[in-house]
């Protein structure tokens, strides 16, 4: 399975730099976010379609040393490098592209503009970096870009396909597909059709001999049709799969809950649609997270009592909640990716709502590497989110921070970077 390069974007666009550039632009944070969520796949998928071009190779090569990934809202504001860029990729189709994601997202075409160059500026810095990261040169950025072509296609947001931003030209001429041909430019001829007329005595006309391609008919098309009514259900049953959270208790033991999950992160192989922050409401005061993501589901937890009538530790401690936007820079146990404190401060105002309540902190690596190290850089990242909460005043409440290493993970080594993202993860549970 080929790397999502839309993942290694979404850290750099978490909550902190939507709140800013809705203050910038003029515009709602939800809009803000609404069009980043269709801008990115479309972005991704004009840098695939364009991964021989010499400009794109030479704009990430550049990106990982212009330094574009820390002031993205600076550098992606009115530059003509990025600009340019964005001409050689989508051509005419630019403006139509441009006032389509302004309809979808109710913002404004001068809103979407300056968002469409923020995600440009933020792909190539994260795409920059990852290629400077494992010493990729441009023949290799050039096949991750294209092995994009396998991922992107399914990630435009439910309301917006290529037709609706005024792409369909660019649909037909560069389709995304998952073998790995080579894309099949549409004929510049339209075939000619030829009209005969018939030249039978009389008038008449030969009799249609109806036993031979009507009686085919008859059983093929019913035959057909079955054909594809029994695949559509096979996809629908192949979908409905059932969601297993795994979590680690202090004894050490595994416990697998296969009904109620609270694990937000996404654990399907499949792409997914991004993921849009919405409005949380913690006792009046609106925090900006996933509807289902760890924020909603501590704070259901704390307003239900659970947490208050829980008589002991044990009764907390199987019930783990994954941050959504917390990530560390590879290999470091003490650099955050850009993006990453906006949840954390999230969890500072629900531990500052519930004072009573007392959390530990978690975390983990997949089963690449040497395994001390692994368990060295999970201690740090653990202690890192313990010490930075301490700082933010709630330090009393966080009562152990323990790093688990790959000891828990599940996902094979040798399994692409894709799938073995989901054993790499921070995570909270409450305690007592």
């Amino acid at each position: 399975m080929s790397l999502n390069v839309i993942d290694l974007i979404k850290g750099q666009l978490g909550p902190n730099l939507v709140s800013q550039a809705a203050s910038q632009l003029g515009e709602s944070e939800s809009g803000i976010s609404k069009a980043i969520g269709g801008l990115l796949p479309v972005v991704v998928g004009g840098l695939a379609n364009n991964h021989n071009n010499p400009a794109v190779l030479d704009a990430v090569s550049d990106a990982s040393s212009s330094g574009v990934l820390g002031n993205l809202l600076g550098s992606s504001s009115n530059n003509s490098f990025i600009s340019n860029l964005l001409s050689t990729i989508f051509g005419d189709k630019l403006n139509g592209l441009i006032s389509s994601i302004a309809t979808y997202a109710g913002i404004s075409n001068n809103s979407s503009s300056s968002l469409l160059n923020l995600v440009t500026a933020a792909t190539l810095g994260s795409v920059g970096k990852y290629a400077a990261d494992n010493n990729l040169d441009k023949s290799g950025i050039s096949n991750l870009l294209n092995d994009q072509k396998s991922v992107v296609s399914g990630l435009l947001p439910a309301g917006l396909s290529l037709a609706s931003l005024n792409m369909g030209d660019w649909d037909a001429r560069y389709k995304f597909d998952n073998d790995g041909d080579a894309i099949q430019m549409p004929s510049e001829e339209e075939p000619k059709v030829q009209v005969t007329r018939s030249t039978a005595p009389n008038g008449t006309f030969p009799e249609r001999n109806n036993d031979s391609g009507g009686s085919i008919w008859k059983w093929l098309l019913p035959l057909l049709l079955l054909i594809a009514a029994g695949y559509f259900i096979w996809k629908q049953c192949e979908k409905k799969e059932t969601t297993i959270t795994t979590t680690v208790t202090d004894s050490g033991t595994v416990v697998t809950d296969t009904v109620n999950s609270v694990s937000s992160a996404d654990t399907t192989a499949a792409p997914a649609v991004a993921k849009v922050d919405e409005n949380i409401d913690l006792n009046g005061t609106t925090l900006k997270g996933y509807k289902g993501g760890m924020e909603d589901m501590m704070i259901t937890f704390l307003k239900s009592g659970s947490y208050k009538n829980a008589a002991n530790d044990a009764a907390l401690k199987d019930t783990w909640y994954d941050f959504d936007h917390v990530n560390f820079k590879s290999g470091k146990g003490n650099e955050l990716e850009a993006g990453s404190e906006g949840q954390l401060q999230n969890l500072v105002a629900i531990l500052k709502a519930y004072p009573e309540a007392k959390i530990k902190i978690g975390g983990y690596t997949d089963k690449t590497g040497n395994e001390s190290l692994n368990l060295k850089i999970s201690k740090e990242r653990a202690n890192y989110i313990k010490d930075w909460l301490g700082k933010q005043g709630v330090g009393a409440q966080v009562l152990e921070a323990e790093g688990y290493g790959s000891q828990f993970a599940k996902v094979d080594a040798k399994a692409s970077d894709e799938e073995r993202k989901t054993d790499r993860k921070m995570s909270v549970r409450f305690a007592k």
